[in-house]
């Protein structure tokens, strides 16, 4: 009398286990076309001197901050890339006691604060994106670089820093650590790329893989690493820095991204995948139309 459940059970148990492959398996080709479309990218550009960093985050951990379905749903095409405005970072007026040090501490506290109720990222990513946002804006007018890029960026990477329950620390520091998949190959579904760091700035001394809230493999990072938190250190792990980096990458890549095909050129140079394109769009299309005025946070404090 047992037999029959037993069978349908084992039935059904078996419809689990070869859906569950067949959902690594999509996966992991995701993974792999995003890795060769990186690996592309930087034979493409080798020439110049530039190695480009090589984003794996939304492959990797589908970790899309929650700030993308908070208001609503998005009219553009989920298959189209619709260039968004590249919004202006409110800076801090002055010297502010208290504020943040590096470049953090260049953006408006009043005015990041409104942002993180509005778009559900944590206010000490907001000071990074809109504090080198702020940054370039003086150091590199020609870029037009906006915040909400860098947040989108930040958002398909890793939810801003929050990838596999991480969290940034007051002091821009990631933690735990944010790392990519090891690329070793060894038919685990990911492209090989050999370790060029011995583990330095990966934890891992068999191959590289991505590291940090911006997802930079090591040599990305030795290339493009540089310190913004103002603690002497480049960090790949600190949102501020690898803020920073991107920032230069994007700038350098693309040249104007006010322009359309400025910013298709930066966003192609981070990634070549057209489907990270389009998430990166609409994640910054979305986190603009949610910025608060300068003038109504003003009037409100």
């Amino acid at each position: 009398m047992n037999a029959r459940p037993s069978s349908a059970r084992a039935r059904a148990a078996t419809r689990k286990r070869k859906r569950a492959r067949r959902a690594e398996t999509g996966i992991h080709r995701r993974v792999w076309g995003i890795v060769l479309a990186s690996v592309g990218v930087a034979a493409a550009v080798a020439v110049t001197g530039v190695f480009v960093a090589a984003p794996l985050g939304d492959a990797i951990g589908q970790a899309v901050n929650s700030a993308l379905n908070e208001k609503g749903t998005s009219s553009q095409d989920a298959h189209t890339v619709v260039v968004p405005t590249q919004a202006p970072a409110v800076a801090q007026l002055g010297t502010t006691p208290g504020a943040l040090p590096g470049l953090a501490g260049q953006a408006d506290v009043a005015w990041t604060t409104q942002l993180a109720a509005d778009t559900n990222i944590s206010l000490r990513a907001l000071q990074a994106y809109a504090g080198v946002a702020v940054a370039k804006q003086a150091e590199n007018p020609g870029c037009h670089i906006g915040w909400n890029t860098l947040a989108a960026i930040g958002s398909v990477e890793s939810g801003n820093g929050t990838h596999a329950g991480s969290a940034v620390g007051a002091d821009g520091v990631v933690s735990p650590p944010i790392y990519g998949p090891s690329l070793t190959g060894n038919g685990n579904g990911f492209a090989t790329v050999a370790d060029s760091d011995g583990g330095a700035i990966d934890g891992d001394a068999s191959a590289d893989r991505a590291v940090g809230p911006m997802q930079f493999i090591p040599e990305a990072w030795r290339n493009w690493g540089t310190d913004a938190s103002g603690d002497g250190v480049a960090d790949p792990q600190n949102i501020d820095d690898a803020t920073l980096a991107t920032a230069n990458y994007l700038c350098h890549a693309g040249g104007d991204l006010g322009t359309d095909a400025g910013w298709k050129k930066a966003i192609a140079s981070y990634n070549s995948d057209p489907a990270y394109a389009v998430k990166v769009s609409q994640a910054a299309n979305r986190f603009a139309a949610a910025a608060p005025a300068a003038a109504s946070v003003t009037s409100a404090g």
